[in-house]
């Protein structure tokens, strides 16, 4: 191993550091979205582990007059005065959004919902250049084509923003096996 210069800092998640974003997981959106039963289990776990480890949840949802409201699961988790309502394709092109994050006081960001080429990407990006740590959960988001999917991850890891499953943000904000949400979140895990 070569010798640094400065120390290695470790650039893990921690649960008091970081704010999960679900973006526009919605009734009319997301049954046309590739695999959404799946990006929405993970996106619905992220959602309740969050919720069980203290980390705030902001949802967007985009033009809900057309495209319908965040999904009912998922609704019974994140508290309404959490939702932000959007027309920008980037939720940081809103003034709610960034207020929202300047008030939670957290510097991470993990990103999770659809469309992964569109809405998630120009938030992710959006969110990265306000100077916060974005991450983007990449078995938590989806496009209607596999493709753009795949594009956006790989622009996503270009722009520097990283890229994480759902099963590590949850470990990491965990810590340890000793955490007292171990056994519910573990389980959880299990069943996606």
């Amino acid at each position: 191993m070569a010798d640094r210069e400065e120390p290695f800092e470790l650039e893990t998640l921690a649960a008091e550091r970081s704010l999960l974003l679900v973006v526009d997981v919605q009734t009319r959106l997301a049954p046309s979205v590739e695999g959404h039963q799946d990006v929405f289990a993970r996106c619905l776990a992220l959602a309740e582990g969050a919720r069980e480890l203290g980390v705030p949840i902001v949802a967007t949802e985009h033009c809900p007059e057309a495209i319908g409201s965040t999904l009912p699961l998922l609704m019974q988790v994140v508290n309404p005065s959490q939702i932000v309502a959007k027309r920008h394709f980037s939720a940081m092109d809103e003034a709610a959004l960034p207020e929202v994050l300047g008030r939670a006081g957290r510097t991470q960001v993990v990103v999770a919902g659809m469309e992964a080429h569109i809405c998630v990407l120009q938030t992710a990006l959006g969110i990265a250049a306000a100077g916060y740590d974005c991450r983007v959960a990449v078995d938590a988001v989806g496009s209607r084509h596999g493709e753009d999917k795949q594009v956006a991850l790989e622009r996503l890891r270009q722009a520097g923003i990283g890229l994480v499953t759902a099963e590590m943000v949850l470990f990491e904000w965990m810590v340890h096996a000793d955490h007292p949400a171990f056994r519910t979140i573990i389980s959880r895990i299990k069943s996606l």
